[in-house]
């Protein structure tokens, strides 16, 4: 295990920021180096790999992150979730979770006895969510708790 790396639980890896005020600098410079859209190619060991933009977009908010001074958590999950899973993921309760299926905010399936989420519908709505926020604020609408809105945790 890297110095600084705690490992939670499988598939899950937390890292602490730096001590050190140069590396902060130095992460700060490879956020702002980071491009939208585009590849880079990292070397090393005679090799050479292309780096896609999903794993350009983990690196710049890990950066980014690290770079404040927060410690920055990796979690891999599987493509469908239980609803527990989902619950964790969005941080809600389970029966929070199971009203906002029921009331058809997100999507699920059920193939026998257990609801099962994909993941690309819990990010879906949670980006929603956050994008409704930003509109609220951004409007200067009153901000809202989140028990007052329907269909939010």
């Amino acid at each position: 295990m890297l110095p600084g790396v705690h490992s939670a639980a499988a598939g899950e890896h937390t890292v602490d920021p730096p001590n050190d005020a140069a590396v902060g600098d130095q992460l700060r410079a490879l956020v702002a180096a980071l491009p939208g859209e585009a590849t880079w190619t990292l070397a090393g060991a005679g090799s050479r790999w292309e780096l896609p933009a999903e794993l350009l977009e983990v690196v710049g908010l890990a950066a980014a992150a690290l770079a404040e001074g927060r410690p920055v958590t990796l979690s891999c999950h599987e493509p469908v979730l239980s609803t527990q899973e989902a619950a964790d993921l969005l941080g809600v309760s389970r029966p929070t979770l199971v009203r906002l299926l029921d009331q058809g905010v997100i999507p699920y399936d059920q193939p026998r006895r257990h609801r099962r989420v994909q993941l690309s519908d819990l990010l879906a709505h949670q980006e929603r969510c956050h994008h409704d926020d930003r509109s609220r604020a951004g409007a200067g609408g009153r901000a809202r708790s989140r028990g007052d809105e329907p269909g939010r945790p």
